[in-house]
């Protein structure tokens, strides 16, 4: 096609193909065990799969309300009740979101305008800066550091301004598996105290948690909850990323900021899931038993590869788990996650992509939530390295 004179200027000119995209397409390249991009390899329930199409059968298909079912926002509202202790109305403080980035990025552009600051904690999961730079505001970061990532809330405290609106965190931590505990959320509810700053708590992995520990939700610490978009996935906790169902809970003064947003970005999500989803949310047990679930998962890798020659930095929670080469090669991380794939037929993600200065402290991040079969596997190979 003609090139024209007016070309548009990008929004996003550092930002090409995503590093999930690039070592996923390589893995398959290379015929490589692929534990790079963040997905299971096994299915999900029979049971949820079959309420889908049951909905499906009896002519659910056609647009949900904006919001999301009522049903559905109903089970959810009574899901984070029983977890943590909090009443959130499910007609005007719940809605549905077509996954959980759509959530972040709505929960942005609904209260995010030029020249704004938001803090988030590197390295971050890598949705959150474009979406504030596509909305007109400006990334502030604060660095986290392998092995333990823990935040450093006295310097969050400097970096408050009167341009600070937004503060992002996530816990369970993508890419760490790192939790925020009690301590810090108290410390982080200190710090928004008498300010009016809004968060974003991505806490898609809050099933997904690890060695007795407790899941700190915004939700339990009342001077977070009031100012906070709290954002959760179906998708990671059922195992059906593919679908991309998430939904957002909120008080109402935020919520009704969301669904101006939400109206027009993407209006409403999958009606025959959100109906399967309300009906599967009834037995608690489908998702109060991830955490001893993907436990065994991190466990048996772990195990597997203790003798290996990476060194294993801790995970509490999400299904990941990071390995430290510095035993092996000074090589950077990215150029290693690359000869691991080609050369040993294993793929993995340089953590080093999910810092904006590229901060390399010689750490993969590898996906557990895989079949046994696929982790004896891949623990072969990384023995052999």
């Amino acid at each position: 096609m003609p090139e024209y004179p007016n070309a548009i200027k990008s929004k996003l000119p550092k930002v090409g193909t995503t590093i999930f995209t690039v070592m996923s397409q390589l893995a398959n390249e290379q015929k490589a065990i692929n534990l790079s991009q963040g997905f299971p390899d096994f299915e999900s329930s029979a049971e949820l799969i079959s309420l889908v199409n049951d909905a499906m059968k009896k002519g659910l298909n056609q647009y949900a309300p904006m919001p999301g079912i009522i049903s559905l926002r109903e089970q959810i509202a009574k899901k984070t009740h029983n977890l943590y202790g909090i009443e959130y109305h499910p007609e005007s403080e719940v809605t549905i979101t077509s996954g959980a980035t759509q959530a972040i990025y709505t929960a942005i552009a609904a209260t995010i305008t030029e020249g704004d600051e938001v803090i988030i904690f590197t390295p971050a999961y890598d949705c959150y800066e474009p979406a504030i730079e596509l909305n007109g505001g400006k990334t502030v970061f604060v660095q986290m550091h392998a092995p333990d990532y823990n935040v450093n809330w006295e310097q969050v405290k400097k970096l408050i301004n009167q341009r600070t609106k937004m503060i992002i965190i996530n816990t369970p931590h993508n890419p760490t598996g790192t939790v925020l505990e009690e301590e810090d959320m108290l410390a982080l509810e200190k710090i928004v105290s008498d300010t009016d700053i809004v968060l974003i708590s991505d806490e898609v992995y809050e099933h997904i948690i690890f060695d007795g520990k407790q899941h700190q939700s915004v939700a339990k610490f009342p001077g977070l909850a009031e100012r906070s978009f709290i954002i959760s996935s179906f998708g990671k906790t059922f195992h059906n990323t593919g679908w991309k169902m998430g939904y957002c809970i909120a008080p109402k003064n935020l919520m009704v900021e969301f669904r101006k947003a939400h109206q027009f970005i993407v209006f409403s999500a999958n009606t025959p899931v959100q109906h399967g989803l309300a009906e599967y949310l009834k037995n608690e047990k489908n998702y109060l038993s991830l955490n001893s679930f993907y436990q065994e998962k991190r466990d048996l890798f772990t195990d597997l590869i203790k003798d290996s020659k990476f060194d294993i930095l801790p995970s509490s929670g999400t299904y990941f788990q990071l390995l430290s080469y510095k035993g092996i090669t000074d090589m950077a991380d990215t150029e290693y996650a690359i000869e691991l794939t080609k050369k040993h037929k294993i793929a993995s993600i340089p953590v080093s992509v999910f810092y904006h200065q590229k901060v390399d402290e010689k750490v993969l991040r590898f996906c557990v939530a895989k079949k046994e079969e696929t982790l004896h596997q891949a623990a072969e190979i990384l023995n052999k390295v």
